[in-house]
């Protein structure tokens, strides 16, 4: 049996996935983030022309961490779902994002892809406990294990205006003592002392296996968090509950596959 040769790159890439079950890094083309970000603050200056805040009273350079301070909570999911479907309805956006970190993506999950259908957006404000995610693995509500996902903060995110994560040796402990917890509070408890806070500054991001337990808490700072998160897979690997028309999108398909998926058996009766 031969080895496969690859790149140095490729080899640190997948040792510390191969690891620690998540990598941060740095966003090479911080332009295409740029672009997601400048029309978020498009979307936001309208919003507050509609509600007549004057734009002079507004903190432009910060725009995003001082959101929570120029509209209402009972405001935001419906500002939320505006912006969720105004970017994904862009042409470009699902790419622009994508490209964001194809050479990681492609070097985890390889080069027939599958992309979900739609990039996810969450806002959490200060003190806000009503957009909580729990403690909890995407692969407990249907999920691939197989899959991955991309996570952007439009913001620098820190301790609980982050997310956190438990790295894949944690992870498997945790797994293994499972059955010891008899509710979400008792499995919160057990891990508030292993969680490791994920410190991601604006032009960074965090590919994660969502087979690694993680979550967030309420948000005990003064600035707004805003962050993307999207699911990436193999083409061809398992899709468990989730059906690839309803939820994926099929990003870059090679001829011998697209050929054997077009196969027809021969007729054998007229």
């Amino acid at each position: 049996m031969f080895k496969y040769n690859i790149s140095s790159k490729e080899k640190k890439i997948i040792q510390k996935f191969n690891n620690s079950g998540f990598i941060l890094f740095d966003i090479k083309n911080v332009n295409k983030l740029n672009k997601i970000k400048k029309e978020v603050e498009k979307i936001i200056l309208k919003e507050f022309s509609k509600q007549r805040i004057k734009i002079n009273q507004i903190d432009k350079k910060d725009i995003l961490n001082s959101f929570h301070k120029y509209l209402s909570l009972s405001d935001l999911n419906r500002f939320r779902m505006n912006v969720y479907n105004y970017l994904n309805n862009k042409s470009w956006f699902l790419e622009n994002y994508f490209e964001l970190a194809r050479d990681l993506i492609e070097t985890i999950c390889g080069n027939e892809l599958a992309m979900q259908r739609k990039v996810n957006l969450s806002i959490q404000f200060p003190r806000d406990d009503s957009s909580l995610l729990p403690i909890h693995s995407d692969v407990w509500s249907g999920c691939s294990p197989y899959e991955v996902v991309l996570w952007i903060p439009l913001v620098n995110v820190d301790k609980t205006k982050s997310m956190f994560i438990l790295d894949k040796n944690k992870n498997k402990h945790f797994y293994k003592n499972f059955y010891k917890y008899e509710d979400s509070y008792m499995l919160q408890k057990s891990i508030d002392k292993k969680i490791e806070w994920l410190k991601i500054n604006y032009g960074q991001g965090l590919i994660f296996s969502h087979q690694l337990v993680h979550g967030n808490k309420v948000n005990m700072t003064n600035e707004t968090r805003w962050s993307f998160n999207c699911r990436f897979k193999s083409l061809m690997s398992p899709y468990d509950k989730k059906d690839i028309a309803e939820t994926f999108l099929p990003i870059s398909v090679r001829p011998a596959t697209i050929y054997g998926m077009n196969y027809e058996e021969p007729r054998t009766k007229k």
